[in-house]
This record gives structure tokens, sequence and C-alpha cells, in this order.
């Protein structure tokens, strides 16, 4: 078994092979923010949250919100570590903890990002999302090998301005 990533994935989106029976991964699209010999960190983007408010959340966080909270769609963005919040947002890149992903897209989970969130002071595009993807060393190149996943381009289209149904379609239409 070869120790060392074969390509880099972070900035890419998976998809889930048609007919995958893991029912956290099927027709899913995973934006992959950081790959190397560690292992693999990633959000799904397009489940919502069947249940929880944008208003509930904020609440629960003990966060002050305006009343156009209940518009933003809070996603399940995996099975791993799901009480964690994270938001994948574009410029700009100034918050607590954050991670820069790509030239226009970021991840950070602290409070400060999710202050400006819930008051409406963030400006450009964002998504909220619930728990996260993981994979352990060469997990997921593993998979990847194995041909468990598709993969393309990121696209900060189909990320921000695709409805969460169509994403999935969408991604598979770049491959």
């Amino acid at each position: 078994m070869n120790d060392q990533i074969t390509e880099n994935m972070k900035g890419k989106f998976i998809m889930a092979i048609p007919g995958l029976p893991d029912p956290n991964f099927a027709q899913t699209v995973t934006c992959l923010c950081e790959h190397n010999e560690s292992g693999a960190l990633g959000f799904i983007i397009n489940k919502v949250h069947p249940l929880l408010t944008g208003r509930e959340l904020f609440e629960d966080l003990g966060i002050t919100c305006n009343e156009n909270i209940d518009k933003i769609d809070i996603f399940l963005g995996g099975p791993v570590q799901p009480s964690g919040v994270f938001v994948l947002h574009c410029g700009p890149f100034q918050w607590r903890e954050t991670l820069r992903i790509s030239d226009w897209l970021a991840l950070s989970n602290s409070r400060d990002i999710l202050e400006a969130i819930a008051l409406g002071r963030v400006p450009g595009d964002f998504m909220i999302l619930l728990g996260c993807a993981g994979w352990g060393p060469m997990q997921l190149d593993n998979e990847l090998a194995d041909s468990a996943w598709l993969t393309c381009d990121m696209s900060r289209e189909i990320l921000f301005d695709t409805k969460p149904d169509l994403k999935y379609e969408k991604a598979m239409m770049l491959i």
C-alpha cells in the first residue's frame, strides 16, 4: 500500500458513486477543505437539516440574531462531530479561526463569524454546516483508488448559487 497521497484533493468536490449504500454519503457532494498525509476533511454541501432553523441554531448558541436569520439553511456537513458548527465562506478572511481552501473560499468555525452572520454583517457568500466528514491517513486515497468517489473541480456556483437538491446533478456534469 502506498503511504503518500497521489493527488492533493484540497479544493475539489468529491461525489458519491451512484448506488453507494452508505446513507451518510449517498447522492452527496463533499467539498474537500484539507487533504494531506494526516488525512482529509470535507463538508457535505447538499444536505439541508430537515428541522433546524437558523434562529434555533443561534438561540442554542446564545447568539443574538436579526429577523432574517430564518432564511438561512443549516446544512448537515457530515457524520463526524455532528454538534460542531462550521462556515464555508468567501471573503473577508479575517475571522479568528480560518483555513484558506482556495483564493476565494475559506472555512471558519469561530464565534466571531457566527455573530456577524446572525446580525447580517457577513458580506459575500457563506453556508453554515453542522458536522463534517473526515478520513484518516490514506483512507480517502484508498477509497479514491477503489473508485468509491467521483471527483471534479470545486465550483463557486454549485457551492453557493445552486439549490441543494440540484448540486449532485450539477457537480456530476463537471466530470
